[in-house]
């Protein structure tokens, strides 16, 4: 199906690819002016002197047509855990299981890396991305609430 699908870690020269995506999938999930990062901070932030996020993505002859944003949260309860802050595949390449090899990646990132799992949100109104999800044999948990403070 992804028979000519690179999945590599994400280099600097991806970063206005990958926004482009993140701002697909603003629109996608019905926030499409909420996107605000700045390209220089954005690239700053994924490889400046302290990157705070990872990423790999999904090259397909050529084009990055999906990728996978994560960064480290630490649990007191558990130690340093896997944050998916994002993962897309481009509405053009999806049904080719690029997310299923991106996916694959993290976890296997994560494992090589000694994290003790892999933790991420979605919207409750995304039956596409919780199915995919479930394939992973993921466990939703209905006890947390979120919380956030926008400054």
């Amino acid at each position: 199906m992804a028979a000519n699908v690179i999945i590599r870690k994400a280099t600097e020269a991806d970063c206005p690819r990958m926004m482009e995506l993140v701002k697909e999938l603003a629109v996608y999930e019905r926030a499409p002016d909420e996107v605000t990062v700045s390209m220089e901070h954005f690239v700053e932030s994924g490889f400046g002197t302290n990157p705070v996020w990872w990423a790999f993505v999904a090259e397909e002859d050529g084009v990055v047509q999906g990728f996978a944003l994560y960064y480290i949260r630490y649990s007191t309860w558990k130690g340093q855990r896997m944050y998916l802050e994002d993962i897309l595949v481009t509405e053009e390449a999806r049904g080719k299981g690029i997310g299923a090899l991106l996916m694959n990646a993290l976890i296997a990132e994560a494992r090589e890396r000694k994290f003790h799992g892999v933790t991420w949100q979605v919207l409750e109104w995304n039956e596409p991305a919780i199915n995919f999800y479930r394939k992973f044999n993921t466990q939703f948990d209905p006890e947390w609430i979120n919380g956030k403070i926008d400054l």
